[in-house]
């Protein structure tokens, strides 16, 4: 009988993972069509409507079109510009507002140490951890 091993190691190519990207997994495809729409919307304007001559419009579109594309197809921390700006935009909404009485900052009248005691929220516990 035949006692062959066979040996079914195979090289996995390095472009494996890089499904759904362009240019070579270089670029993201979210990323290329946020920044295409941004800098057409952008371009637009600057090239038509600017009452400027060629080589200054020109020397305008890249120091303002440049950045913006390649910011774009970069991504911020991993997201595209837009998943960034949005997860900022509910961060600004959602953000906590904190109230330091020791440092001189008013606080709302509900918030107060002597309106709460008058409510009866403060109660022993309380008064001995804070040492009142």
């Amino acid at each position: 009988m035949d006692d062959k091993e066979y040996n079914n190691v195979y090289a996995i190519p390095a472009n494996y993972t890089d499904s759904g990207k362009l240019m070579g997994g270089m670029l993201e495809v979210r990323n290329t069509i946020e920044a295409v729409i941004l800098v057409l919307l952008l371009g637009y304007p600057e090239l038509m409507w600017m009452p400027v001559a060629g080589t200054t419009k020109f020397i305008i579109m890249v120091l303002t079109l440049l950045p913006l594309g390649v910011v774009a197809l970069m991504g911020i921390s991993g997201d595209s510009l837009g998943q960034y700006l949005f997860h900022m935009f509910l961060h600004w909404r959602k953000r906590r507002k904190l109230y330091m009485r020791r440092i001189g900052i008013t606080t709302p009248a509900e918030y107060t140490r002597t309106d709460r005691v008058k409510k009866g929220r403060l109660n022993a516990r309380t008064e001995r951890r804070r040492g009142s």
